[in-house]
């Protein structure tokens, strides 16, 4: 009796935490049931040692920091967010431990600050997300913010052998962010637009390529350069208190604006109660005979078409591939029963996919997990 007592207790904490998933890409984590938090964690680029790009003088690591500082404070003023630095000082601190930074506190977002250089006037700023660089222009940009591993003196070992100057070194990046790429899109999206609606910047749109500091993330990620230090004009502004104010009061509403598109599933008040939770369950063991729910655990989300085979995904099967826009989204099992999809999940993450989640589906339609649940009640 207590055995199930705890089973009980522990599906009902499983399903109450899903049900607060606003959308399927990205859940949003919850504290209790009447607050949820939104996790961003700022990256002020390069510090101590590593001054970044020194365009006109300037130095890229210092407004980095009073942007990203900035940013935090303006997005204090909402009791939804929780606001987490990688460096508050001038520091030196390693990529990948930006990355475990972000990881551990199961951040919702993660933004790192930049400012640009070209050998040319070049002006305006632009958003990354982790991708295979399309031109000789974004590989450049990338291999320059890689590079400072070079003052790590174990940086073979924490990054694999990755070598920032060799293009091929980026393909082996790209694979596990993808997970997060079209939410990666978006949010990068909604900085570039308002770039363009506040400040009236000039949109140099959302590129991909290879950053080292993206990849290692577990969450949806972007890489801002906020302009050209190199450009004597743009580099003044991004230099000034106005620049910066105005820069992170801009990159602060774009944050805002994602968090609010993402949505919410149900109230934030609203509380299910133990026997809720197993009438869900039940209805949900009984096939779904009147509707067409089922669920799937996403593991990976890639541009790049592989085998739906047990040997490509650590020995798991069965395996779906369906392509949805550029992206091709690979799903382990598929299961009528919530409580049967919750015990593939954790399969797939002790197989190493500490990213999958669940989706679900009515019919070949995508729906909201407490949409679907719903449906169950």
């Amino acid at each position: 009796m207590l055995c199930k007592t705890r089973l009980t207790e522990f599906l009902f904490t499983l399903v109450f935490l899903y049900l607060l998933w606003g959308t399927f890409m990205n859940p949003l984590k919850a504290q209790n049931s009447s607050q949820k938090n939104f996790v961003v964690v700022l990256d002020a680029g390069h510090g101590g040692h590593d001054s970044g790009n020194r365009g006109n003088g300037y130095s890229e690591k210092n407004i980095a920091l009073k942007i990203a500082l900035h940013i935090g404070k303006i997005l204090k003023k909402n009791q939804n967010i929780k606001i987490i630095y990688t460096r508050k000082t001038d520091v030196f601190v390693k990529l990948v431990d930006r990355a475990n930074i972000a990881n551990k506190a199961d951040a919702d977002l993660f933004i790192s600050i930049h400012c640009d250089a070209h050998t040319s006037q070049a002006y305006g700023a632009g958003t990354f997300v982790l991708g295979l660089h399309a031109n000789q222009r974004n590989f450049e940009i990338a291999k320059r913010e890689n590079s400072v591993i070079f003052y790590e003196e174990d940086y073979e070992k924490n990054y694999d052998g990755f070598d920032p100057n060799n293009p091929e070194s980026v393909i082996g990046l790209t694979l596990m962010q993808e997970t997060y790429l079209d939410q990666s899109i978006v949010a990068a999206a909604t900085i570039q637009k308002s770039f363009v609606a506040n400040l009236s910047r000039r949109d140099r749109t959302v590129k991909q390529a290879g950053f080292v500091v993206l990849k290692y993330t577990y969450m949806p990620s972007v890489l801002v350069e906020t302009g050209f230090l190199t450009n004597k004009k743009e580099g003044a502004y991004l230099n000034s208190k106005k620049g910066q104010d105005q820069m992170s009061t801009t990159i602060a509403k774009a944050i805002i604006n994602y968090k609010n598109e993402l949505g919410i599933g149900i109230k934030a008040n609203e509380v299910f109660t133990e026997a809720e939770v197993e009438d869900v369950l039940a209805k949900t063991e009984s096939g779904n005979k009147n509707f067409e729910i089922y669920f799937r655990v996403q593991i990976a989300a890639s541009k790049n078409r592989i085998e739906a085979k047990s040997y490509n995904f650590k020995g798991l099967s069965p395996i779906y591939r369906e392509k949805e826009g550029d992206l091709y989204r690979y799903y382990f099992s598929k299961e009528t029963s919530y409580k049967n999809v919750l015990k593939l999940k954790r399969k797939a993450e002790k197989k190493g996919y500490k990213s999958a989640f669940v989706v679900s589906f009515n019919g070949n339609e995508k729906i909201k997990l407490d949409k679907a649940l719903g449906k169950a009640k």
